[in-house]
């Protein structure tokens, strides 16, 4: 426990983490191989210690870093080109503010923010892939940098969001298809792993399809090509009357279309489906498919303004969610 009157130091940290204050300054550098264990206990009583080296001069816009991290774990199921679009989106808003952009790639969870808060290398921070009930919400609480999350978790309370509104999304996909009369309609996601950890955008669109579908069919789907053939094919034989199905996985799309027409389906005839995801992932099969557009450039831009305003001390809203758009094709 550091002393009343003054701040956390380093060596507050290692009497916690039970190690020698190099040690601490190793993990938070990285300039040194430690163990996972030991990292570990030295990430955790980073956080709950909530030392911030620096932390009066990083307070003077004068003295920030210039650069702001942008976590953005490469976790199974998630689409690489999506995830990318995300990244430019950030760093083409970031350096309009004259700031850098940190990639974290790795699925670090809390101790990944609290290295990042404890080494000052960054200004603030912005939090992809966020799920339902995500670990790291509370050690952002905890922590106090500055930061926007891409997504919502179950309690935003003192957060500030920015997404598509996906469960709006979901709804407009299943409206599009019960209008073009389907009869059964079933939603494809994202793989069981996506599903699993609760991402917050695979639930919302889970969640506005069966609101306006009725009783329907959600199937997580891997999006290699032997996977979504078998996917497909059980959905059909186990749906009789499938009609209608909206595909919430990018790379699986084109696969889809295959699925079908070898099942003697006439997509835009017989059979509708429907995309959420980018517009080239629906315009490069034939025929061309509807879809909601996933913004996720102008997300990130968004994302990085707020944080902006919030480095400056300017108000944002707590939360900010873009309406969904369907495109006829």
């Amino acid at each position: 426990m550091a002393a009343p009157g003054r701040g956390v130091t380093i060596a507050d940290v290692a009497a916690r983490a039970g190690v020698a204050a190099s040690t601490v300054s190793y993990v938070l550098s990285g300039k040194r191989s430690i163990s996972p264990e030991t990292a570990g206990r030295v990430m955790q009583a980073v956080a709950d210690l909530g030392y911030h080296p620096h932390a009066g001069a990083r307070s003077l816009a004068s003295r920030r870093a210039g650069v702001i991290a942008m976590m953005l774990p490469l976790r199974d199921g998630m689409h690489l080109p999506v995830l990318m679009q995300f990244a430019s989106g950030a760093v083409t808003e970031a350096r309009r503010h004259d700031q850098d952009v940190l990639l974290m790639t790795a699925d670090e969870g809390p101790a990944g923010l609290a290295r990042v808060a404890a080494s000052a290398i960054v200004d603030g921070l912005i939090l992809m892939d966020v799920e339902v009930r995500d670990p790291r919400v509370e050690a952002l609480r905890r922590l106090g940098l500055p930061s926007v999350l891409i997504g919502f978790p179950a309690d935003a309370a003192g957060l500030t969001c920015v997404d598509l509104d996906f469960t709006a999304a979901g709804r407009a996909c299943a409206d599009y298809l019960r209008e073009r009369g389907c009869g059964d309609i079933a939603l494809l996601g994202a793989s069981e792993a996506v599903y699993a950890r609760r991402t917050g955008f695979a639930e919302r669109v889970r969640e506005g399809f069966l609101a306006r579908s009725g009783p329907a069919t959600v199937q997580p789907c891997p999006d290699d090509p032997v996977s979504v053939q078998r996917t497909v094919k059980e959905l059909l034989a186990a749906n009789p009357d499938l009609t209608g199905l909206a595909v919430h996985n990018e790379p699986a799309v084109g696969h889809v279309m295959h699925a079908l027409a070898d099942a003697g389906k006439r997509v835009g005839e017989d059979f509708h489906v429907v995309v959420i995801g980018p517009d080239e992932v629906a315009e490069r099969v034939h025929p061309q498919l509807p879809s909601v557009l996933v913004p996720a450039e102008t997300l990130a831009e968004t994302a990085v303004r707020h944080l902006m305003r919030k480095l400056d001390g300017l108000d944002v809203p707590d939360s900010t969610l873009i309406e969904p758009q369907l495109t006829i094709r």
